[in-house]
């Protein structure tokens, strides 16, 4: 489980999140929407100790990463799994040698146990083809499989994902979002999602959350969350086909 209890951070005086409070429970899909720019990498930072709130705490099951020590933070760390914006892969490795980066990076692991673990977790996101090509060879939506099977290779009890769909094609993004679900299904992996794409929230969100003015104004279910009397509704699909309307498209 996932806790965050009342979280505070503000860049000079730029205040971005605002008291955060949400509860994320074990094998939940929990999808916070919110427009571009409004802090939800900065709560995905904090949420994994690369940012320090100002205010307030995150629990990972019931633990502090806020107060943590450094070791303590390490090993909590280890339960995170995160999906950066467009995949983050590196360039001068192969698909295979990002996979692994993690592992090498903690040593935690022998060459041979490593190899197996790449190999696994490439068969999983459908990659195993992929092993030494590099991600300039890659699609956008392959590069996003590569990033999850790199995530994943801890063995997280929690993968974050950051606007996991941006700059995807549809027929990109649907492979991720399937992917999403698979991971959740089959691995029992607790999902959090930050991204502005409604449509994505409404394929893979259990939960789904409004992120606004720095506060989480709404946390609804997803039959809840799509109804026209819903704020997250209203936000996103109201609003804009009232831009569309002063505009004259109707």
């Amino acid at each position: 489980m996932i806790e965050i209890k009342d979280l505070h951070k503000a860049f000079e005086e730029n205040k971005v999140l605002c008291g955060i409070n949400c509860t994320i429970s074990d094998v939940d899909t929990f999808v916070i929407v919110g427009r571009s720019g409004i802090g939800k990498s900065v709560l995905l930072k904090c949420i994994t100790g690369l940012i320090t709130p100002d205010r307030g705490e995150v629990f990972i099951d019931g633990e502090s990463i806020t107060r943590a020590s450094r070791a303590d933070l390490l090993r909590l760390r280890q339960k995170i799994g995160m999906l950066l914006q467009e995949g983050a892969l590196f360039d001068s490795m192969t698909v295979a040698e990002n996979v692994a980066f993690p592992l090498h990076y903690h040593r935690i692991y022998p060459p041979a146990t490593i190899e197996k673990k790449v190999n696994y977790f490439l068969e999983l996101v459908e990659m195993a083809d992929y092993r030494d090509a590099f991600p300039n060879q890659l699609s956008g939506g392959m590069k996003r499989k590569v990033a999850v099977a790199r995530a994943m290779i801890l063995e997280p009890r929690y993968l974050l994902y950051d606007e996991p769909t941006s700059g995807l094609d549809p027929s990109s993004a649907g492979v991720v979002e399937a992917l999403i679900l698979k991971l959740r299904n089959e691995m029992k992996i607790t999902s959090l999602i930050v991204t502005h794409d409604l449509d994505l929230a409404r394929y893979v969100g259990e939960h789904i959350a409004l992120l606004e003015d720095g506060r989480l104004t709404a946390i609804l279910v997803k039959d809840q969350a799509f109804g026209p009397d819903s704020p997250i509704f209203k936000h996103f699909v109201y609003n804009r086909e009232r831009v569309h309307q002063q505009h004259g498209y109707n």
